[in-house]
């Protein structure tokens, strides 16, 4: 195969007509998404576990095969084997990323600048960190099954002395104006993977763009948006859909499926948040209610920020008061059942305990009985 030769943005061939009812229900669940976010206090504080597990299944889609309370256990200070501690890594890594992304593009637009840098984080002290780390390709990749050699590829990215042009270009349109920003944005990561500008992690720096883009461009107040578990749900499907962009007809079939993950997303983000917040205004009583300290507060929003962790950790934490303290509480809890021991002390290995229920919303499943 020959390396692909890319349209410029903007695409001219959308069938505009064809994809409003898409369109129009996408923008509505973000709206209505965002409308939650505004209602929620220290959405960073609440909503960090979702940030955590959104890294989680979009490294996933790359391979990892880490979970959310895995990826957890490890900070609070669970060994894992070397194999798990790399994919571990590689999720938390993509969560520095879009704290960073999120820290910058409150002072200034996002750009190629940002772009290397967030792929400068990706990539540290993991897998491909050899491999141009925070630098575009300058040699010829391709996608194709595991152990094969470019006659068997199923894309071939253009060739390496064009990516400076293209990634200009898809710059450009980045700013641009256009008639719908979420068909704006399918385009935006579709070009993107097309262009594959990156010798690895092009995939998860494509997908950490979407709430980027959304916050910037004022669909969303802060970059908080988790698409990568419809993506990988429907991985066969997603990677299809842009393999198959060569024509008008594959580039609508791809933008609807776009609007189509979107929509259901942000739907889920908005029932995930909603729960958060229930479980947090529930928890807040009756925290205040068996502890009768004026911690109560700052210690809930930490263990919501941290809902698995080791008694240190939370001592340590700001607005903590002494380690007996802090200890009498975590027994208050305990015994009441809002917390969970996961490990039992054991020499100089901590205990370490877990919110339960905060971990089995997020993961929509019960992990912790």
């Amino acid at each position: 195969m020959k390396p692909a030769i890319l349209k410029m943005l903007p695409y001219e061939d959308i069938d505009w007509e064809r994809l409003i009812s898409a369109m129009s229900e996408a923008n509505r669940a973000v709206a209505r998404y965002d409308g939650v976010l505004y209602g929620i206090p220290n959405p960073g504080v609440l909503l960090s576990p979702l940030t955590t597990q959104e890294a989680v299944l979009s490294s996933r889609i790359e391979g990892t095969r880490t979970t959310l309370d895995e990826v957890l256990m490890f900070e609070a200070g669970e060994q894992v084997v070397e194999g798990q501690r790399e994919d571990i890594r590689e999720v938390l890594n993509y969560r520095r990323g879009l704290r960073k992304a999120e820290r910058a593009i409150s002072d200034r637009p996002f750009n190629i600048n940002l772009l290397l840098k967030l792929h400068s984080i990706l990539l540290d002290e993991v897998r491909g960190r050899y491999r141009g780390r925070g630098r575009f390709r300058t040699v010829q990749n391709f996608i194709g099954p595991p152990g094969a050699g470019i006659e068997e590829a199923f894309y071939v990215p253009p060739e390496p002395g064009r990516v400076a042009e293209y990634m200009d270009n898809w710059e450009n349109y980045y700013h641009a104006q256009e008639r719908d920003r979420l068909i704006q944005l399918a385009v935006i990561h579709a070009q993107f993977e097309m262009i594959h500008p990156f010798v690895d992690g092009n995939g998860r720096i494509g997908r950490m763009i979407i709430p980027l883009f959304l916050c910037e461009k004022n669909l969303l107040s802060r970059p908080t948006f988790y698409i990568s578990a419809y993506l990988e749900a429907r991985r066969e499907q997603y990677y299809a859909l842009l393999r198959a962009l060569d024509g008008p007809e594959s580039w609508n079939n791809w933008i609807n499926f776009f609007l189509e993950a979107v929509a259901e997303q942000a739907l889920e983000n908005t029932d995930k948040a909603l729960g958060i917040l229930a479980l947090y205004e529930r928890l807040k009583d009756q925290v205040r209610e068996l502890t009768r300290s004026q911690y109560a507060v700052p210690l809930l929003d930490n263990l919501f920020r941290r809902p698995i962790f080791a008694p240190k950790q939370l001592i340590e934490a700001q607005n903590m008061p002494s380690k007996p303290t802090v200890m009498n509480l975590l027994g208050e809890l305990k015994e009441a059942g809002v917390l969970q021991t996961l490990r039992e002390p054991s020499g100089r290995r901590s205990q370490i305990l877990a919110l339960a229920e905060l971990i089995n919303l997020c993961e929509g499943k019960e992990v912790f009985s």
